[in-house]
């Protein structure tokens, strides 16, 4: 027994130093570089207020019935298994979403490094007004009103006309009320509005590529400019590939401007339906705001997964 209890205190000896010598580091860590942590303590109190504390506030109150008006009742996994089992509208939203994620997502990643590694190739004055030319749509206010002139469902409407001039079609289509349209178009005018933040980031990361490592490529047996590619220039991305990827996984899953501006709010039968759609219909419209917090859980969760797994993809860039 006593030999038991020696033990234990021997044990816990060892322990107890190696907690304080922990703290100690972080401690000691923490004044060594208490410049940096000043410097940052706006931006992080900024976003822990209006990031983290949202989040976590969201998380909580999908587990209570909470009008506005009433004081919150907890209901536990009510709202989540109404969301699931008895909402037809929600799981519209989410087949369009994930539709969304799969489709628009890859193709706009990839069209930006695309674009970005063939404009980094010019010239740096052409370089510089391909650059404005490409990343202008998601900037530019208002460009819903070119789709919806293009799209528009008379005789007047761009699209319309070619086809009946040419032959195409004796009367006209009504694209954004034909749910048969609805998402495709939608689609379209989210990959044209794609080329934006990720753009700029690409084109950035391919300036700061060292050229030795091009050289010493070349000497090791790098052939090709898509070797030079894989096994260069992407690995030394790897920040940018990144930072890319959840910004266009961000978009990808929160389309929501687009589809009230082209198809109205709601859509034809729902058919422009995305879950921030069903997310604003439940928090400003109906205040059911311990729904819509299931809603925007349900949403974080799936863009929380979609990165992990774009992670671990990029991990394996250049191997």
């Amino acid at each position: 027994m006593q030999a038991e209890t020696t033990s234990k205190a021997a044990v816990s000896s060892l322990v107890q130093p190696k907690k304080q010598s922990r703290l100690a580091n972080v401690w000691r860590e923490l004044k060594k570089n208490k410049h940096y942590y000043i410097l940052m303590s706006p931006y992080m109190l900024i976003f822990f207020a209006f990031t983290v504390v949202p989040v976590v506030f969201s998380i909580v109150l999908s587990f209570f019935y909470f009008n506005m008006l009433e004081f919150p009742r907890f209901v536990g996994w009510q709202n989540y298994s109404r969301l699931f089992l008895n909402d037809d509208v929600f799981m519209i939203a989410l087949k369009n979403t994930l539709l969304f994620a799969v489709i628009c997502g890859p193709i706009s990643y990839i069209a930006c490094f695309l674009f970005a590694w063939i404009i980094n190739e010019l010239s740096p004055k052409v370089r510089a007004l391909m650059t404005l030319v490409f990343y202008a749509p998601s900037i530019s206010g208002n460009v819903f009103f070119i789709w919806l002139i293009i799209f528009s469902g008379d005789r007047y409407g761009y699209l319309n006309g070619f086809l009946i001039k040419f032959g195409f079609m004796l009367e006209p289509i009504q694209w954004l009320t034909n749910e048969k349209y609805i998402l495709p178009i939608i689609m379209i005018v989210q990959l044209w509005l794609s080329l934006g933040t990720s753009f700029l980031a690409f084109i950035a990361g391919l300036q700061t590529i060292d050229k030795s490592l091009i050289e010493a490529g070349a000497i090791d047996g790098i052939r090709n400019r898509w070797q030079e590619l894989w096994f260069i220039t992407l690995p030394s991305m790897r920040p940018q590939l990144m930072f890319g990827a959840v910004m266009q996984i961000t978009s990808s899953f929160a389309v929501a401007d687009i589809s009230v501006a082209l198809a109205g709010f709601p859509s034809v039968n729902y058919a422009g339906h995305t879950i921030v759609t069903h997310l604003m219909d439940y928090g400003t419209i109906r205040f059911e705001m311990g729904y819509a917090s299931a809603i925007a859980t349900v949403l974080f969760a799936m863009m929380l997964g979609a990165n992990k797994l774009t992670q671990r993809l990029l991990r394996k860039v250049g191997e």
